[in-house]
């Protein structure tokens, strides 16, 4: 795909995952993670033609005027979309495909000094809530989806949902909601499986101190009982 068609198709994609994007020109002018978007298709061209610094240098502006730090090596397809597009990292051997939509602050890093492959791939249609961190050479599957907050170091199957430090996989994928071919933003309806955990031990916490109560009533009755026939 040339050049053009590519951030034609970036500033396309904003609309439909964006409700507050107006018109094509206000997305362009004033949505850094499309002017991030632009600037790495840039420099993954120089860095794919060799040219390392150029490309390098190239990135580094991106970063400066837009505060998202993309490597020109990360491999990004189609429609890619940086919703709000602040402090987002997505380091070199990052693999991204078509349709994903990344949130604000994050991070898709390495967990290695060896060379090769150190960064996630997240497959076609991957949706990553803000403040995420996806660390090492996992493979988030098409269509699935990373909480707010959560810290994901294991593979995730496609269409999937993981919350949670460390991330889990908490919803079947047929009990997903579908809005209309466009990306799910209720994001207040994502699973927490920790606080369901601290809910059923407070619950259990107070069956037992109901418990204690009750024998030590028993008790006290039968110590009363005892003490009036002697």
């Amino acid at each position: 795909m040339g050049l053009g068609r590519q951030i034609a198709d970036d500033v396309s994609c904003v609309a439909a995952r964006d409700p507050a994007a107006g018109s094509r020109l206000e997305i362009v002018l004033t949505y850094p993670g499309i002017h991030a978007v632009i600037w790495h298709r840039f420099a993954h061209r120089l860095w794919r033609a060799g040219l390392r610094f150029p490309a390098r240098f190239v990135s580094w502006l991106a970063r400066a005027l837009t505060n998202i730090d993309i490597h020109p090596a990360a491999t990004i397809g189609s429609r890619f979309f940086i919703d709000h597009g602040a402090g987002v990292v997505i380091g070199e051997t990052a693999q991204i495909g078509d349709d994903v939509t990344l949130y604000h602050g994050v991070t898709l890093g390495g967990t290695s000094w060896s060379p090769g492959k150190r960064h996630p791939t997240l497959e076609d249609g991957v949706l990553v809530g803000c403040g995420a961190k996806i660390l090492g050479p996992i493979t988030i599957g098409a269509g699935a989806r990373v909480g707010a907050n959560s810290v994901v170091v294991e593979a995730v199957p496609p269409g999937m949902t993981v919350v949670g430090i460390p991330g889990r996989v908490v919803i079947d994928p047929r009990e997903r909601r579908i809005v209309g071919g466009r990306i799910d933003l209720s994001h207040h309806l994502i699973p927490d499986p920790v606080g369901e955990a601290l809910t059923e031990l407070l619950d259990r916490i107070d069956f037992l101190e109901a418990r204690l109560s009750h024998r030590d009533a028993v008790r006290r009755e039968t110590k009363e009982t005892a003490h009036e026939r002697a």
